[in-house]
């Protein structure tokens, strides 16, 4: 077997454990709904659908780059397929932009405006600090 027909079937394992992951991402965001939709309502559960399979495809997406990738550099490296790679990561990238965005609301130079750890800070600055031991032991 050759470097190139083990690079080959390298990438095809890529591409199996891409749409597995897929595959299984859906059965587990689906149950995860469901899960959710019991117990806490429809909204709920719509909501841990979207945010569970959106995590799913970005992680499909990104082992499919890497088949393509693996396959490209490595099996076929023509200036054609390089420039076709560079589309389908292209498109990919603005995909797994565009599915971030839709799971945290917000883009990605905006989420720390919304995180705990900005509101933390906030608070912390908003109130004058408490008097230590040590500074009370000095008066």
């Amino acid at each position: 077997m050759t470097f190139t027909e083990t690079m080959d079937h390298v990438a095809q394992g890529f591409e199996v454990i891409g749409a597995a992951i897929l595959v299984l991402g859906l059965v587990w965001s689906l149950v995860l709904a469901c899960r959710t939709w019991r117990i806490a309502g429809g909204r709920s559960g719509y909501r841990a659908l979207r945010e569970s399979f959106g995590g799913v495809l970005l992680l499909g997406l990104e082992v499919l780059v890497a088949a393509d990738l693996v396959r490209t550099v490595a099996v076929a490296p023509t200036l054609q397929n390089v420039a076709v790679l560079g589309l389908i990561v292209l498109i990919r990238t603005f995909l797994s932009f565009s599915l971030q965005v839709e799971i945290d609301g917000v883009p990605p130079w905006r989420r720390s405006l919304t995180s705990g750890a900005s509101t933390v800070s906030h608070a912390a600055r908003s109130y004058p600090p408490a008097a230590s031991p040590v500074d009370e032991q000095a008066s």
